[in-house]
Order: structure tokens, then sequence, then C-alpha cells
């Protein structure tokens, strides 16, 4: 029966080091790939975008006046009639990457 070849140590250390570098390689690569694309501007109405700078003045002004004050709670209500179907656009300005 023939002997078996033997490997150096130095042979299996490169063997993995190699196995490590092609496995870190193809996960940044897979990660690069599955990055999903930026989503276009959709345009804004302009009763949304009215309704919008609406609810950023009355943030600002609570925001003015509660600079001390501990908690405090700001709502808001839909008063206008065109502002019903601004769900999506507020959630967008205001959620961000949520």
């Amino acid at each position: 029966m023939p002997k078996p070849i033997r490997s150096s140590r130095r042979t299996w250390v490169a063997g993995w080091v190699l196995l490590c570098g092609v496995g870190i390689a193809a996960t940044a690569w897979l990660n690069a790939a599955s990055e999903p694309d930026p989503r276009p501007e959709v345009p804004v109405s302009p009763e949304c975008a009215e309704y919008i700078a609406d609810i950023e003045k009355q943030l600002a002004e609570a925001k003015a006046k509660q600079q001390g004050a501990d908690g405090g709670v700001l709502a808001f209500s839909r008063s206008k009639v065109g502002a019903e179907d601004c769900s999506d656009e507020l959630r967008d300005h205001f959620g961000g990457d949520r």
C-alpha cells in the first residue's frame, strides 16, 4: 500500500488563508450586490407641500415655546380637505428611512 503524501503545515495554513480570503471577498460582493436601488423622487402635490410646510411651521413654533419645558404633546388634526391623501408624502417626509 502506498504511503499518503504528507503536506506541511505551511501548505495547510496557506490553504485556509486562501479559503477565508475568498469567502470574505464573496460576502462583500454579495452584500454590495444586494443593496436596494434608490427610490425615484416622486413629485408632491401643491396641497400636500403646503400641508407639510404648515406642519413644519407648527413644529418650529412648538419647539420654540417649549425650550425649557419638560414634556408636552403636540397633536395635529387634519383640517384641510385636500390633505387627506397626503399620508404617503407625510410618511416619506417625516419618517425618513425608518
